[in-house]
C-alpha cells in the first residue's frame, strides 16, 4: 500500500508539474499565456498584451494583432496566414517554419525576430523595424519591404523573386545566396550589403547605395544600376570598384 501510495503521489506531483507547459485554449490573452496548437484564427487581439506567448502550431489565420505586444513570442509552426499584426511590438519573437502568405506587418517593431524557413509569400513589412531579424531559407516572393529599417539583418538563401524595397535601409544586411530575380531596391541604402553568388538578375537598382557592398559571384544579368552608387564596391568578378563609380564599376 505504501508503495502505491507513493506511486500516486509522484504521478500526482508530475501532473502538476507538467500542467502550465499544456496549452488552455480557453485561456484569456495575456502574458505568457499558452495557446500551443490552438484555433484562434479570425479572432481579435488589437491591443492585447500577449508579451512571452506560446502560439506555436496555433491557427491564426486571420486574426487581428494590431498594435498588440508579442515581444518574445512563440509562433514557430503556425499558421498566421493573412493575420493582421500592424504596428505590433514584436521583438525577439519567433515565427520559425511559419505560414504567413498575405500577413501584414506594416510599421511593426521586429528587432531581433526570426522568421527562418517561413512561408510568407505576398506578405507586408511596409516601414517595418527588423534590425538584425533572421530569414534565413524564408520564401518571400512578391512581399513588400519598402522604407523598413532592416539593419544587420540576414536573408541568406531566402527567396525573394519580385520583392520591392524600395527606399529600405539594408546597411551590413547578408543576402548571400538568396534569389532576387526581378526585385526593386530603388534608392535602398544597401552600404556594406553581402550579396555574394546571389541571383539578380533583372534587380533594379536605381539610386541605391551600394558602396563597400560585395557582390563576389553575383548574377547580375538584365540589373538596372542607374544612378547607383558603387564606390568600393567589392564587383562580381572579384574587382574593387573606384570610389567615385556611380552607375557602373569602374
Amino acid at each position: 500500500m505504501c508503495k502505491k501510495s507513493f506511486i500516486l503521489l509522484a504521478t500526482g506531483l508530475m501532473v502538476s508539474a507538467m500542467s502550465p507547459l499544456l496549452a488552455g485554449c480557453d485561456d484569456e490573452a495575456a502574458p505568457r499565456v499558452n495557446w500551443t496548437g490552438c484555433d484562434k484564427s479570425g479572432q481579435d487581439f488589437s491591443g492585447k498584451d500577449l508579451s512571452g506567448a506560446v502560439l506555436s502550431r496555433a491557427d491564426l489565420q486571420g486574426a487581428n494583432f494590431s498594435a498588440a505586444r508579442l515581444p518574445h513570442a512563440d509562433l514557430n509552426f503556425s499558421n498566421i496566414s493573412g493575420a493582421n499584426f500592424d504596428k505590433a511590438r514584436m521583438q525577439n519573437s519567433r515565427q520559425e517554419s511559419a505560414t504567413a502568405d498575405k500577413a501584414s506587418f506594416k510599421a511593426a517593431i521586429m528587432d531581433d525576430a526570426s522568421f527562418s524557413r517561413s512561408k510568407m509569400n505576398q506578405a507586408n513589412f511596409e516601414q517595418a523595424r527588423l534590425n538584425n531579424a533572421k530569414f534565413y531559407e524564408t520564401k518571400l516572393t512578391a512581399a513588400n519591404f519598402s522604407g523598413a529599417q532592416l539593419q544587420s539583418s540576414s536573408f541568406e538563401r531566402a527567396t525573394l523573386e519580385g520583392a520591392i524595397f524600395d527606399g529600405a535601409n539594408l546597411t551590413q544586411a547578408n543576402m548571400k545566396s538568396a534569389v532576387m530575380e526581378s526585385a526593386s531596391l530603388k534608392q535602398a541604402d544597401l552600404n556594406g550589403a553581402v550579396l555574394d553568388q546571389t541571383d539578380l538578375r533583372y534587380v533594379d537598382f536605381t539610386g541605391s547605395d551600394l558602396s563597400k557592398a560585395s557582390l563576389r559571384d553575383a548574377i547580375i544579368d538584365g540589373a538596372i544600376f542607374e544612378d547607383a552608387r558603387l564606390g568600393r564596391t567589392i564587383w562580381v568578378d572579384f574587382k574593387r570598384c573606384r570610389s567615385s563609380s556611380v552607375g557602373a564599376c569602374q
